[in-house]
């Protein structure tokens, strides 16, 4: 098996990369949405809209791009020589893809809140953690590639 992994890691990496890509696009997106929500009234059909938008992105996007994401990189992280252990980088990595997983954690508890009439959160506080995404995908590009 790990033969074939092996020969095959370039068409792993593709599908890890893609399934990463569909995986911000929901981060960054979400949030987005979840803004939007806080400017329409509960209970409206708005509301319920903004609701299945969310709920859908969450479901049929974010979630399986996540766990693609994880298999693959898995994957990838088991083969020899493909991860230093000692290297600090691999573990600010992992520790920022942990941190994506949790904010995506959090995004599924606020959109849960906001499909029950619960959320309690304003357009200001979505608007700051839009930003959260985005420092992790900058810490991650940075360690797959500079490596430092």
């Amino acid at each position: 098996m790990a033969v074939f992994l092996q020969n095959h890691f370039t068409w792993i990496l593709a599908l890890h990369i893609m399934a990463f890509i569909s995986w911000m696009a929901g981060l960054f997106y979400l949030p987005r949405l979840f803004v939007y929500h806080t400017q329409v009234k509960s209970g409206t059909e708005e509301d319920q809209r903004f609701s299945l938008m969310e709920k859908r992105l969450y479901k049929q996007i974010m979630t399986p791009a996540m766990i693609v994401t994880f298999l693959t990189g898995g994957v990838m992280a088991v083969l020899p020589h493909s991860v230093d252990w000692q290297s600090i980088w691999w573990w600010v990595k992992l520790a920022s893809v942990l941190g994506m997983a949790g904010f995506q954690g959090c995004c599924g508890l606020w959109g849960r809140n906001f499909a029950s009439g619960k959320n309690t959160h304003n357009e200001r506080f979505y608007r700051c953690v839009n930003e959260i995404p985005t420092v992790l995908m900058m810490i991650i590009v940075i360690m797959i590639v500079v490596r430092p």
